[in-house]
């Protein structure tokens, strides 16, 4: 096996556990979903728009199966999920109040070719919104996400976590435009090239390709997203883009120096020219990794005292059902965990016994949950709302068009 196709699969099935969650209380809807702490619930979830700005919809209880089936063979390391996407993960989608939500499709890293795999990749989510039709719909615009809420529906935002695709063609962002993918990122955590990377020691930034490419981007009306970058490439195609850019998930390094974390003055310049930054639902929260809900707020909070409140949002980069057996579930986490350190990609932060999601802010409720916490610390209902939607509604129809 190559070390790009063991990087390939790594990458995968880490994205794929990041999509599970915790199961501490039976969660069959928004109304059984208690109050933080036993306090005063937010009562606006119903209503609200709510865009998770990096996540996914599987069920990882599928992936436990399929991984337990395997260890019975001697075969653990080999237990593939595939993609998961079953009646229970999209009802758990709707519960959680999820309006629209950016789904990683496309290249990522690995030997296929990058352009060829990412428009299959697209064909591929193109069909699974037609088979769910009656849960999902596409967004083309800023509309589609209005639409969703009004339909009770979520929204599927197609978007790349690394723009290798753009091969040397620049004019490749008018291809994908054209098929509706509607943000791309960058870069992945190393260099391509387009730019650096934040696992790039180099921290060499933004290529001559790279300024082109935000151009076409920025011509073609997609969003420029710049989670996983170093530094200077962030800091470069910011000062680059003739269009706001935002960073869909992230945390505060600040708070965590962490790599994956984004430094004040990132955070900062992005909201000056008016974009907007998502907090994600990840171990790189806490230097530990062994972060809480609570280390979900205090970064949100930071955010919002660097960025202001009409600059900070969420992408939980992860999804919404949760584990039936989480026992038996951090034996995937941990064996995940050793083939990445084999494979020389684990960012620091991750190591076994630390899972890739926030054990108390998962599942269903894990919106309500956040809101309620929010409250209880003094944030008023149209600061939340700006956090759990409305920012990124705002970013989307400026870059996209109403």
């Amino acid at each position: 096996m190559t070390t790009d196709l063991k990087l390939a699969l790594a990458r995968r099935d880490f994205l794929r556990l990041a999509g599970a969650g915790l199961a501490v209380m039976p969660m069959a809807s928004m109304d059984s979903v208690s109050a933080f702490a036993d306090g005063e619930t937010w009562n606006g979830l119903k209503d609200a728009i709510l865009i998770n700005n990096l996540g996914g919809i599987s069920n990882p209880n599928v992936r436990l199966a399929n991984f337990q089936k395997k260890k019975e063979t001697g075969n653990p390391v080999m237990a593939k999920a595939g993609i998961s996407l079953d009646e229970r993960a999209l009802e758990d989608m709707i519960a959680s109040g999820t309006t629209a939500i950016n789904m990683t499709l496309g290249y990522v890293s690995g030997d296929m070719d990058p352009f060829a795999y990412s428009v299959q990749e697209i064909a591929n989510w193109n069909r699974r919104i037609r088979r769910y039709d009656n849960k999902l719909l596409k967004v083309w615009s800023a509309a589609d996400i209005r639409r969703a809420k009004a339909e009770g529906k979520v929204g599927i935002i197609m978007g790349f976590q690394n723009a290798a695709m753009m091969g040397d063609d620049a004019a490749r962002a008018d291809t994908f435009a054209g098929l509706g993918v509607k943000i791309i990122q960058l870069t992945y955590n190393v260099r391509n090239q387009i730019g650096d990377g934040s696992m790039e020691a180099e921290n060499k930034g933004l290529t001559d390709f790279g300024r082109e490419v935000v151009e076409r981007l920025n011509d073609a009306r997609v969003a420029v997203d710049l989670s996983h970058s170093g530094e200077q490439t962030c800091l470069d195609a910011v000062r680059a883009s003739k269009a706001p850019i935002c960073i869909s998930h992230t945390g505060c390094r600040a708070l965590a120096n962490l790599p994956r974390n984004k430094t004040d003055e990132e955070l900062r310049l992005v909201a000056e020219r008016g974009g907007v930054v998502g907090i994600y639902f990840m171990p790189f929260l806490k230097e530990d990794s062994f972060p809480n809900a609570m280390d979900v707020v205090l970064h949100i909070e930071h955010a919002i005292k660097v960025c202001g409140e009409d600059h900070v949002g969420i992408g939980t980069d992860g999804g919404t059902t949760a584990v039936d057996d989480l026992e038996g579930y951090r034996a995937v986490i941990d064996n995940e965990i050793k083939r990445r350190q084999a494979a020389g990609i684990s960012a620091k932060g991750e190591k076994p016994g630390v899972v890739p999601f926030i054990p108390d802010l998962q599942g269903p409720g894990q919106f309500q949950k956040l809101a309620d916490m929010m409250l209880a610390r003094g944030h008023s209902t149209a600061r939340i709302e700006k956090v759990l939607g409305l920012n990124f509604l705002r970013y989307y129809e400026n870059i996209w068009g109403e």
